[in-house]
């Protein structure tokens, strides 16, 4: 659900995270914001208590500014032990970082210890970001870094160049704006991350496309709980579903999904996106509005009875437990209901959670990442 990019070798964060078989793991927020220090890796802190009703939604045009893209930004290379090095870059994105790199391949002066690339906001005092950062995970001695201030048009033009296509299976490839699909008779989703989650490297992205993949047989109704880039939403209309809707609650993400959408030739009849807000007060205004004719945010009311037919929702431990009877409210009795962002070891947590409201539940893995999937039972919620 929110902010996260690229770099070949490169690995992505859901709503946040880390990937275990690159070289590098690239990590960004999304639904991180949600919560005071989380930890996707550990139970739960403090969840900050939050619901995304689809009934007081909002839709907007904001757009991330040229001088937001080119300002100066602070490079922050920290050495830390190996041992906690995901965990310590999602300390990181929790209190301040816009994005970290963990590179495997680094050239740290001991073989314990690993090097961190993130990216702070100028603005950021980086001083007091890793000293809550390293106390978060139990740190002892803040870790030593170096910081630079570089500009972002810099950065943003060598991750560009340096994310490829994936194949994320036979016949589906993940291809960046800027590349050439390797096979123009594939499915090809065309992608400008952005700033948004979801570029199709991250396993708990595979796990989710493969689902689609297997399950859409043709006409379906989606919804993408916590869209990010917009991949899964548009990946649904590619495979054969009717319309897609794709939810989130930071404005980069639509305004990311919104950009791809199009470079996909997707249009607002078959795919809308709502920008929700965790205030309840009435909405009104009608749902089917375009989103790039509206000048400020406007409520967008949901009819009660609307369902889908299959529901996706790629974000964290924490939210899927907090938002588990509103995810699965939106489905209609037998829908399908897929959920990721999680580890392997906290499966046990999601099938005790949605037990009461899943039948045939099966689990899917990638690496240490998983995938749960159900149908919504005929009675109940």
């Amino acid at each position: 659900m929110a902010l996260r990019h690229f770099f070949k070798h490169l690995t992505i964060l859901t709503s946040s995270y880390g990937f275990c078989t690159l070289s590098s793991r690239f990590i960004h927020p999304s639904l991180t914001t949600l919560f005071n220090n989380i930890n996707p890796k550990t139970q739960p802190l403090i969840p900050t208590k939050f619901s995304l009703p689809l009934s007081h939604c909002y839709t907007s045009l904001s757009h991330p500014s040229t001088s937001t893209l080119l300002s100066p930004y602070l490079s922050v290379r920290i050495r830390c032990p190996k041992d906690i090095a995901d965990v310590f870059s999602e300390a990181l994105m929790c209190f301040g970082a816009t994005s970290t790199t963990v590179d495997e391949d680094d050239n740290c002066d001991t073989s314990n210890e690993i090097c961190i690339e993130s990216i702070f906001p100028e603005s950021e005092d980086v001083d007091v970001c890793i000293s809550r950062a390293a106390d978060s995970v139990g740190l002892k001695m803040i870790p030593s870094y170096e910081v630079k201030t570089g500009e972002h048009y810099d950065w943003i033009k060598k991750t560009q160049e340096s994310f490829d296509p994936v194949e994320v299976t036979e016949g589906l490839w993940i291809v960046p704006v800027w590349k050439t699909p390797p096979d123009v008779k594939a499915t090809n989703i065309i992608l400008n991350p952005g700033l948004a989650f979801g570029t199709g490297e991250h396993p708990t992205t595979r796990l989710c496309l493969l689902l689609l993949q297997r399950l859409i047989i043709g006409g379906e109704r989606f919804l993408d709980y916590g869209t990010g880039s917009g991949i899964l939403a548009i990946a649904a209309l590619k495979f054969g579903a009717s319309f897609s809707v794709g939810i989130d609650i930071d404005p980069l993400a639509i305004t990311s999904a919104r950009h791809n959408a199009a470079l996909n030739d997707i249009g607002p009849e078959i795919f809308q996106l709502r920008l929700v807000s965790s205030n309840t007060s009435s909405p009104s205004a009608d749902e089917h509005k375009d989103i790039q004719k509206q000048t400020s945010f406007e409520a967008v009311a949901e009819s009660e009875h609307e369902t889908y037919d299959m529901i996706i929702a790629n974000i964290l431990l924490n939210p899927l437990l907090e938002l588990a009877d509103d995810i699965v409210s939106h489905a209609r009795p037998g829908a399908a209901i897929g959920l990721s962002g999680i580890l392997s070891e906290q499966v046990p947590c999601i099938i005790d959670r949605y037990s009461p409201l899943l039948d045939n539940i099966s689990v899917s893995e990638i690496d240490d990442w998983a995938c749960l999937s159900g149908t919504k039972k005929l009675s109940g919620n």
